[in-house]
């Protein structure tokens, strides 16, 4: 008769803290995927610019210093190149030197990328209501999730 191999002890069950963070996690990706698909169907634009012109359109000059443009956005360094670059050709910002360090590269926000951002917007946020209802309602799982951010009307 053949050795049986030992039973491997039973996995510990997840905290109530973490089933509660990957709950999060969960809505984290619905909401990301469902903004992202909307902004590119209906405006031509990822997640990513939209959030770099909207913090461009926001800032005092219009304009941000690469780095905080990418800290902003939760980008590396260059990630947040490329991304410049991509709306630098859609003509969105333009790059400029800092006056003060010539080092220093900042990002300008056009009126064209004032145009795309504000018209992104409209969409942005009704997707964001949209999906963070749907998601209440298709996974009773994430209520709790919902609610402990403030996003469920009471």
């Amino acid at each position: 008769m053949a050795p049986t191999a030992p039973t491997p002890p039973p996995a510990p069950a997840p905290s109530a803290l973490s089933s509660s963070w990957n709950d999060v996690l969960l809505l984290h990706a619905r909401v990301e995927n469902a903004l992202a698909a909307a902004l590119q169907r209906r405006h031509g634009i990822g997640l990513s610019e939209y959030r770099a012109l909207g913090h461009l359109a926001t800032s005092a000059a219009g304009e941000l210093r690469m780095q905080e443009l990418a800290d902003k956005i939760g980008l590396n360094q260059s990630s947040v190149t490329r991304l410049v670059t991509r709306l630098i050709t859609a003509e969105f910002t333009y790059r400029d030197l800092c006056p003060d360090d010539k080092r220093g590269v900042y990002t300008v926000i056009t009126e064209s990328g004032r145009t795309r951002y504000a018209e992104a917007n409209a969409t942005y946020e009704a997707t964001l209501r949209n999906v963070l209802e749907e998601a209440g309602q298709a996974d009773p799982r994430l209520v709790p999730a919902l609610s402990a951010l403030g996003l469920l009307d009471g």
